[in-house]
């Protein structure tokens, strides 16, 4: 089931015979359906919210395959946005803690700058959490920025963000869909510990050329899609760039406009269906970000991910799914000092190939299989100096690794209360050479003091090998047709972490492979919830509850250096972490106002010999209160309001307890317990109005958005920095000549944005 002018598959649209509801099934995530036929019953009902029903003629007791394509009705897209598919995920399915985000509602919320941001919209659903102001790192539900697995139409990106945090790397206008999956995650995905980000492209339109843009205030993009041979091939065109920099060259001042300040990004998407059974699409992403301070200091890096994905109707009941991808990501530093002036870069990349058959054996049983292979190559981190510096050249040992995987996963409806997905993840890892392994006086704790001995390993060559079974079980019973409790149990394996003192997710973040001292991150997560429908739909709420615990995760040292160390498991300690915490969910999803209201709270503890005097302590990212509050009201055909509201309790931080000396170099100490303290609560408030041009021909659509971000500009801390402050109203002349100030220990707090309006311009014909 496809949509007639974009060709995309539909995602919960309800089947059935006709006069015959108790029949109905619901089409998946690629728009299939199986449904058996009924004697003397000759004619299928289809209905989506947002589409024409239709009625289909089909022979009795004919077994056929059906290309069903859906028009859009003249409803508005309200409607269509926020119904057609919550109506089946809530209720309906055995998802626990899973979210399916349709972009088009994104587009009408408060922007900064004028960029609507996928993931920074993410952070307004109930468990999940940010690091702070200017992030779009993900913290679902006690896990770090790490754990979550994001990915553009099957490749991961091992950075989304740009601007140091502040945006995304997703331009929505080239995004079809985004599901969340923070409770039960299906066994065909793996290979992080807490979530799941699966982002899909949308594909261009076969039938005529489209496009879509905006104008913002740093920012401008561009959409192109249509056909491209014929109606059974189409293409899709993005790109993004901004314009800081230009901003820069105009100042007459030399030590601004010699800067450089920008990213870009560029996307397709190119689809072929050589026939009804078959359909090809190769998408393709690129994304560079650079910031230049004159003739100082350089800092870039870059994403980029591409994959092909072949699906073959074999049978009507049998489909196959094909993926390769490829990732790497690379980020480099210059120094640009004659004395002291180095470059600094590291290499990333990931390949792999999935395949899946999916089988559907009748309305209320469906399996699916599959196998997923991975090679992982993390290339040195790599510092070399400019001569005469008075810097030593860094060249850190090498990370190659394999992973193979295998899942089964099943679904069945027993009875008509009863509903099972059950799942199991076989996955073997192996991390190879080239490489070199450090041999160690204390091999649980390693000390870069103590080393014994040095393996050297050549290519290919097995250094350590792990495997691990991954059950995952899910169950919805439906209490009424309006009202379901759902529970879930989930085991995953993360075998490569991020080895950081920040936890807001840096460019320079150190990547590691599991090896002989750091074991693969085990996480096990057990979650229940209660989901009701209210008003035929109209409003919806849950409350789920989860408790997940943590083995083998890996947190820095006190005074660790993980960026250009060899023996990365000399700076590391590994512990144990568990996290619990209740989320509750209101909205509502028609009408002229809709909107949401997100309640979480949650504690997530660490516990780490050798950190915190070895006793729980809480990671910065841990904010007991969380609140989200989305509204949206139409107040006619071209004008609407949007607003948003979050609190959250302050990020765990160290303050010190006092300084000391260092080569005449006052430094902090801080205390030997870890994050004790905690900043300000969090909050602000966002609003926007977005005015639709008046229709100036039956193709070309445009609208003007007016955004304010922190509308009573609240001054949420970015950073504390514990320094002497300098009294100017009291100075002295010394017999020298040399003046003496009064100084006094103080604080000086960094917040980064208070009241800050922006304008943009969207428009697509």
């Amino acid at each position: 089931m496809v949509d007639v002018l974009t060709g995309a598959e539909l995602l919960g649209a309800t089947l059935y015979w006709k006069d015959q509801p108790s029949t109905a099934v619901v089409s998946d995530d690629q728009g299939r359906f199986s449904l058996p036929s009924i004697s003397a019953v000759d004619s299928l009902e289809l209905s989506y919210i947002g589409y024409q029903k239709q009625i289909i003629y089909v022979p009795a007791h004919s077994s056929r395959e059906l290309l069903i394509r859906m028009i859009p009705s003249a409803q508005g897209l309200a409607e269509f946005v926020v119904e057609g598919k919550s109506q089946f995920v809530h209720s309906q399915s055995t998802d626990l803690g899973r979210n399916i985000i349709d972009v088009e509602r994104l587009k009408s919320l408060p922007s900064l700058f004028g960029e609507v941001d996928v993931l920074r919209s993410l952070q307004l659903l109930p468990g999940i959490q940010t690091a702070g102001e200017g992030t779009t790192g993900l913290f679902v539900r006690g896990g770090a920025a790490d754990q979550n697995l994001i990915q553009l139409d099957g490749a991961p990106v091992y950075n989304p963000s740009h601007f140091f945090g502040f945006f995304s790397v997703f331009n929505p206008d080239a995004l079809e869909q985004v599901d969340l999956y923070k409770g039960n995650i299906p066994a065909t995905f793996g290979g992080r510990a807490s979530s799941v980000v699966d982002i899909t492209m949308k594909e261009g339109r076969p039938d005529r050329l489209h496009a879509a843009g905006g104008i913002g205030n740093i920012s401008s993009k561009i959409t192109l899609d249509g056909p491209l041979f014929s109606e059974k091939s189409s293409f899709l065109l993005t790109g993004r760039r901004t314009y800081a920099d230009l901003f820069l060259k105009l100042s007459n001042d030399a030590s601004i406009n010699s800067n450089k300040l920008y990213f870009y990004d560029l996307g397709a998407k190119f689809t072929f269906r050589p026939s009804d059974r078959d359909k090809l699409s190769f998408s393709t992403y690129f994304g560079s970000d650079y910031l230049q301070a004159g003739n100082l200091f350089g800092f870039g890096w870059k994403n980029w991910v591409g994959s092909a994905d072949w699906k073959r109707t074999l049978r009507p009941d049998l489909y196959l799914d094909l993926n390769a991808y490829s990732s790497r990501y690379r980020y480099q530093v210059e120094v640009m000092d004659n004395d002291n002036g180095f470059l600094w870069n590291n290499l990333l990349s990931e390949s792999g190939v999935k395949t899946t058959l999916s089988y559907i054996l009748n309305s209320a049983n469906s399996f699916e299989v599959g196998m997923k292979s991975q090679l992982f190559h993390f290339r040195p981190v790599e510092m070399s100096t400019q001569p005469g510096s008075s810097l030593v050249p860094v060249e850190t040992n090498p990370g190659n690794a394999l992973l193979q995987s295998f899942f089964v996963l099943g679904e069945s409806e027993l009875g008509t209360k009863l509903k099972l997905e059950t799942g199991l993840r076989w996955s073997l890892f192996a991390r190879v050479g080239q490489g070199v392994e450090y041999q160690y006086e204390d091999s649980v704790y390693p000390s870069s003091q103590t080393i014994t001995d040095t393996l050297y390993f050549s290519r290919l060559q097995l250094m350590k090998f792990y495997q691990g079974l991954e059950p995952r079980i899910a169950m919805r019973y439906s209490i009424s047709p309006s009202l379901s409790l759902k529970a879930s149990y989930n085991r995953n394996y993360q075998y490569t972490q991020v080895a950081t003192n920040s936890s807001a997710g840096l460019p320079i973040d150190r990547w590691v492979l599991s090896g002989e001292y750091i074991r693969p991150l085990q996480a096990d997560q057990f979650s229940a919830g209660l989901f009701k429908d209210i008003k035929g739909g109209v409003w919806e709420m849950s409350v789920e509850t989860y408790y997940k615990k943590y083995q083998h995760l890996i947190d820095v040292r006190q005074g660790g250096e993980v960026l250009f160390s060899d023996q990365i498991e000399a700076e590391v300690f590994e512990g144990k972490g568990w996290s619990y915490g209740a989320e509750l969910l209101l909205r509502k999803n028609t009408g002229r106002t809709t909107g949401w209201l997100g309640y979480t709270y949650s504690r997530t503890f660490r516990q780490v010999a050798g950190i915190s005097l070895g006793q729980p302590y809480a990671p910065r990212y841990d904010r007991p209160h969380d609140v989200s509050l989305v509204l949206q009201h139409d107040f006619s055909k071209r004008l609407s309001g949007n607003a948003t509201f979050v609190y959250a309790t302050g990020q765990a931080v160290s303050y010190p307890v006092g300084s000391y000396v260092v080569d005449f170099q006052q430094l902090p100490l801080y205390p030997e317990e870890r994050n004790e303290d905690r900043f300000p609560d969090y909050h602000r408030m966002d609003v926007s109005v977005t005015l639709k041009d008046k229709e100036k021909g039956k193709r070309w659509k445009g609208s003007w958005s007016l955004s304010v971000y922190n509308i009573y500009g609240r001054k949420n801390p970015y950073s504390y920095q514990f320094t002497d402050i300098i009294n100017n109203d009291i100075n002295f002349t010394s017999s020298s000549g040399d003046p003496i100030y009064s100084k006094r220990p103080g604080v000086v707090m960094t917040y980064l944005f208070t009241f800050l309006p922006s304008i943009s311009y969207n428009f697509e014909f």
